[in-house]
């Protein structure tokens, strides 16, 4: 009985961070309240473990069955698109969560095994490890931590809290409140009541201090306005091409029509700025008949006279077999200066966090390339800061697929705040994954980063879901998923830097790294509650 509530724990913790039903809740909604019954679950098994080894069972199980909830959907690009046979691929999901979970076993019995007597103590303590899990996914074998549990919290009370300690502080403070309430279930006291009522008020009176809302301004970031156009509004148009995964790198149908289609939406843009999806040129350079590219770098570069002046940000793979492979965006303005040939006036964006398996392969597994159909599978990294794009005031700051992920590698570019970014641009390609959850977690994903840096977003996406989130973290435009069409919006950029902005493009992770060391020595130093063998 205490396996499958576990288990079911795990998973409801995997549901608070998209709603995927249409029943009950807004699908694709997060639910704050429902990861930290999770949490709370999983924090009064832990309380009433034996032994540690009970434990780190228990906090494995936990995230095993919380992973392998959250993106089941890598099932859909290994085995329907990838071609790996689906016993194998099933496999391969929970071998990678299971072994994911073990950051949450260690974790889970060192809580068990080191956990003071005083209640406070052990809910700062259980928020410490929890968080020490999820940074372990963030930063260990190249990273992926989807899923954290801070995500779940965009649209709860502690929501505000991001532009002050980002999504891991978020974590944090939900694994603090959901550990302290399990401490007052277990033992119903005045004072264990006062460790959860004091922590819920001090976060609450934060959050209210730094709130944004349609009757407040911002504290931290100010509209930048457009000066150099007059301040004409800044337009952009966001393409979705919904072309199927099947056949996007294929010469008989999907290469044909993604040249097609967003060669012709490109040529007729007219806004400010107009942005494609990851990849939605799916071939190399080398790879294009002679006059394509020719044509849209005088069409942007060189426009006619007459024309309107518009950029485009465009999501190519570059490079050739000599130097590699890069998956890249480029960057068109019209230019005024003569004498320089149109190559010279194209910005170029290097994605830097590379996904594994599907983007990066360690030479050790190379032979994983030979039993799957991914194609473009091994790519180059580019530089973790990258100068934005200039056009028209604004500075845009390329991000492509899950980068948006590490909040403290897009933090690195506010190191200058009079460089820093005014608006993100998150290209993105999520029909690997069908028309899942996938697209709503990611959404939210980019909600979060929109929320902790206050700067809009801008996602241009193949499938979904395109859309332009504003700087309070909320979609204010969106295409409906799975269609074909263009997103055309007025967007306001922003100046000034987040307290999260500021001391993360310093300090990184380290901060956390600090908390969770010191909770330790304070834990060993205080005494644990002995048990009984």
């Amino acid at each position: 009985m205490q396996i499958a509530i576990v288990v079911l724990a795990g998973c409801a913790h995997a549901l608070s961070i998209a709603w995927p039903f249409s029943f009950g809740l807004m699908r694709g909604q997060p639910v704050w309240w429902l990861q930290l019954l999770s949490l709370v679950v999983l924090a009064l098994y832990l309380d009433n473990c034996r032994t540690w080894k009970r434990g780190a069972f228990l906090g494995w199980l936990f995230a095993t069955a919380m992973q392998c909830a959250t993106w089941w959907w890598l099932f859909i690009s290994l085995h329907t698109y990838g071609g790996l046979a689906s016993p194998l691929a099933v496999i391969a999901i929970v071998g990678l969560a299971a072994f994911l979970a073990l950051y949450y076993a260690v974790v889970c019995g060192l809580f068990v095994a080191i956990a003071p007597v005083n209640r406070a103590q052990r809910a700062l303590l259980f928020a410490a490890l929890w968080l020490m899990a999820e940074l372990g996914r963030v930063e260990f074998f190249t990273g992926f931590p989807w899923g954290e549990g801070g995500y779940a919290h965009l649209e709860g009370p502690f929501a505000n809290l991001a532009k002050l300690v980002g999504v891991h502080g978020l974590t944090l403070g939900a694994a603090f409140v959901a550990a302290a309430i399990a401490g007052l279930v277990l033992r119903p006291r005045l004072r264990n009541a006062g460790v959860v009522i004091a922590g819920l008020a001090v976060a609450a009176a934060t959050g209210f201090a730094v709130r944004v809302d349609a009757d407040t301004v911002s504290r931290f970031t100010t509209a930048y306005p457009v000066a150099a156009t007059g301040n004409k509004p800044f337009t952009v148009t966001l393409l979705q091409g919904n072309i199927a995964q099947d056949e996007k790198f294929q010469g008989g149908k999907g290469i044909p029509d993604a040249l097609n289609w967003y060669g012709q939406q490109l040529m007729a843009a007219t806004s400010s700025l107009v942005v494609t999806p990851e990849t939605a040129i799916p071939l190399l350079p080398a790879q294009l008949r002679p006059d394509y590219l020719d044509t849209l770098l005088r069409r942007f570069v060189r426009p006619q006279a007459g024309a309107p002046a518009t950029a485009a940000i465009i999501g190519i793979p570059l490079g050739n077999s000599q130097a590699g492979y890069s998956n890249s965006a480029i960057a068109l303005k019209p230019q005024t200066v003569e004498g320089k040939g149109l190559a010279d006036d194209v910005y170029r964006y290097d994605k830097h966090h590379l996904v594994p398996f599907g983007e990066f392969v360690h030479p050790l597994f190379k032979w994983f390339l030979a039993i799957v159909n991914i194609p473009l599978a091994d790519f180059n990294s580019g530089a973790v800061t990258q100068p934005s794009f200039d056009w028209r005031g604004q500075r845009l700051a390329p991000n492509i697929c899950y980068e948006d992920l590490f909040g403290e590698e897009l933090a690195a570019r506010f190191r200058d705040p009079a460089a820093s970014p005014t608006m993100f641009v998150n290209i993105s390609n999520i029909a690997w994954f069908g028309n899942t959850i996938a697209i709503d977690q990611h959404l939210n994903i980019s909600r979060m980063r929109a929320l902790e840096f206050e700067r809009p977003m801008l996602r241009a996406t193949n499938t979904g879901a395109t859309a332009v989130i504003d700087y309070r973290g909320r979609v204010i435009h969106l295409l409906p998923r799975h269609t074909r069409g263009a997103l055309v919006a007025e967007v306001e950029g922003r100046s000034g830097i987040t307290p999260y902005a500021w001391w993360a493009s310093r300090l990184g992770l380290w901060p956390w790294w600090g908390l969770i060391v010191l909770v330790l020595l304070g834990s060993a130093l205080t005494g644990h509650k002995r048990r009984k063998a």
